[in-house]
């Protein structure tokens, strides 16, 4: 009895204390500091009520110029475990200011996925930045939306409206779910919200920031819808003749959810979707740590890539937070100065934010502000 005794008390304390730690990552709370270049700030759940006051009804940050435009939406968190993609929008948000248009800057598309990390997966539940007045902490996140938030899984997803049977945790995917549907699940209300906000705003186009492992074909690339693809082949011609290399793909029509598609044929607005690799994610890694997170660095990877496993090329340098960061950042000033210069009317002219060479430079954590030097009425939290 004593010992069955014991080993209750030591169940029952790992569980308080593995509660608590659960309980905590979950409720992190992420500052952001809106830059002078932001106008107001939303909530996906102005656009659509049944968000309104759930885990997903994230910030929406609009920053406007003096000059009449068009209009673009930058997606950041789709996948919340593709880091480098909320960073991107914490950059635009905080720094970024317009001459002409709107930029609706979204930090967690799919907030409830950045509250829990992927079972099994050995990820850390959160991350920091460095910065020259302390750092700043982020969470983790994972592929999906938090099962606390959206459960039970069907045995298959069957995507609206076309019927397409997917695989079952897809339902919680926000990359497979698009366009949505007003009474369906969290997912899908989500994105159905993101298509309200899309068509009352008159944007454009999406752009919908993310990251792959190297063992994935689509990677280091723009995906684009066929009303995107021009744009899409100028920017890659482009950043490939000035800065790196990045390729161009076609949204395909036998695959459906995803934004680069359904956005497209759902509204008036296209998608440009980005990949930037991420050796974090890829199957052959090794210790799972924040370490790999921000350096890029694996020695399981490289060994892949020599037996050409990997769609992408790395060596000892690895791939890091910062030439992720970059890589976005540069893409989509690129996207946004062509896109102005073939449609002077509806321009997008972004300043203020670094470019692929400078992030490398300085470090990501340079383009981040502290909160605590920051006037409380700039500050929300993700």
């Amino acid at each position: 009895m004593t010992r069955k005794f014991v080993i209750i008390v030591l169940g029952a304390a790992l569980a308080v204390f593995a509660g608590l730690d659960f309980y905590r990552s979950r409720h992190l709370r992420e500052p952001v500091v809106a830059g002078p270049g932001v106008a107001r700030v939303k909530t996906l759940g102005d656009y659509f009520s049944k968000v309104k006051g759930t885990v997903n009804d994230c910030n929406v940050y609009i920053l406007e110029g003096a000059q009449p435009g068009g209009a673009v939406l930058v997606l950041g968190g789709t996948h919340p475990e593709e880091p480098a993609t909320r960073l991107v929008s914490w950059i635009l948000a905080e720094n970024g200011i317009l001459e002409q248009g709107r930029l609706f800057v979204v930090c967690s598309a799919n907030r409830s996925a950045s509250t829990v990390t992927r079972p099994s997966g050995a990820y850390p539940d959160s991350f920091s930045i460095p910065t020259t007045w302390g750092g700043q902490t982020f969470r983790m996140g994972d592929r999906w939306s938090n099962p606390l938030d959206q459960w039970p899984d069907p045995e298959v997803y069957i995507h609206y409206p076309t019927g397409q049977n997917l695989a079952y945790m897809d339902g919680r995917n926000l990359n497979r779910t698009w366009p949505g549907r007003p009474g369906g699940t969290l997912t899908e209300k989500t994105t159905h919200a993101f298509m309200e906000l899309i068509r009352t705003e008159k944007i454009d186009f999406v752009i919908d920031l993310h990251e792959a492992e190297l063992q994935y074909p689509v990677i280091s690339t723009i995906v684009a819808h066929p009303k995107g693809q021009d744009l899409a082949a100028m920017a890659s011609m482009v950043l490939s003749g000035e800065e790196f290399k990045i390729g161009v793909e076609s949204s395909p029509e036998a695959l459906r959810g995803l934004s680069h598609r359904e956005i497209g044929d759902h509204s008036d607005a296209f998608t440009l979707l980005f990949e930037a690799p991420e050796p974090f994610l890829d199957a052959t890694r090794g210790r799972t740590d924040a370490k790999l997170l921000l350096e890029g660095k694996d020695d399981f990877v490289v060994r892949a890539g020599k037996r050409g496993l990997l769609f992408e090329t790395i060596d000892k340098n690895g791939w890091p937070i910062d030439v992720r960061v970059g890589r976005h950042t540069s893409t989509i000033l690129t996207v946004l100065d062509l896109w102005t210069l073939d449609h002077p009317d509806r321009g997008v002219i972004l300043k203020n934010v670094p470019r692929y060479a400078e992030v490398i430079e300085k470090g990501t954590g340079a383009f981040l502000k502290d909160p605590a030097s920051a006037e409380s009425k700039t500050i929300h939290y993700e």
